[in-house]
């Protein structure tokens, strides 16, 4: 296998931001649960899944959630779908949910999309909670999703990965299917950029060193 680019590990928003802006492909790792959400939803048949900022956050870097939901909703008016959004809290109302969604709203409605629901980020159940077959799906979390957003400010080549049981897969397979992807979105980026979205989750610091480790022992 020709491969001469880098692999590397980091971790929160800045990490992602910085990966970003150096060339490399970006895989946001967010065990609980934003990536595994998003894994779950591509093996429910989504078209395309991203990640965006909720409306308030404190994160040290720039993020812009209304550009993914004009992203969003390109990708969907292509497609003549419409747009899942999955937010927090788990637990409370659609009404909470789309509280912390109102600028990737905005950036939806802008842009000529239409949001046909709303649904907790619970990991390999959400795609349980609706049918997910040709949408676009968009995670709007606290940690992957700023950290994501974070990366797209500064390129496009950001993708997700998980480690944990996703609405059709276990074991491995999870892992694999995230070095699968890696290797198919690699492109001309410098290398992939492995990322931890918080570095005070021991689940996805270790996920992320885990799918990291795989990707080089395929390089050897």
């Amino acid at each position: 296998m020709e491969r001469s680019r880098s692999i590397i590990v980091t971790s929160d928003a800045s990490g992602a931001q910085q990966a970003a802006r150096q060339g490399f492909l970006v895989m946001i790792v967010d065990v609980i649960d934003m990536s595994t959400t998003l894994e779950s939803a591509l093996e429910a048949g989504a078209i395309a899944v991203l990640g965006a900022s909720p409306d308030e956050t404190r994160a040290p870097v720039k993020v812009d959630p209304q550009r993914v939901g004009e992203y969003a909703a390109q990708i969907a008016r292509s497609h003549q779908t419409g747009i899942i959004l999955v937010s927090e809290p788990r637990v409370g109302s659609d009404q909470d949910r789309q509280q912390r969604c109102q600028k990737v709203i905005k950036g939806i409605e802008t842009a000529g999309g239409i949001v046909e629901a709303i649904l907790p980020n619970l990991g390999a159940e959400t795609p349980r909670m609706l049918d997910m077959r040709d949408k676009v799906v968009v995670a709007v979390t606290d940690t992957g999703g700023v950290a994501y957003d974070a990366a797209f400010i500064e390129s496009p080549r950001v993708i997700t990965g998980t480690v944990a049981r996703t609405y059709r897969h276990r074991g491995l397979e999870p892992a694999l299917r995230a070095v699968a992807r890696a290797h198919q979105e690699w492109g001309d980026a410098c290398g992939l950029a492995v990322v931890a979205a918080s570095r005070n989750s021991m689940e996805d610091i270790l996920a992320a060193q885990f799918i990291a480790n795989l990707m080089l022992k395929e390089e050897d």
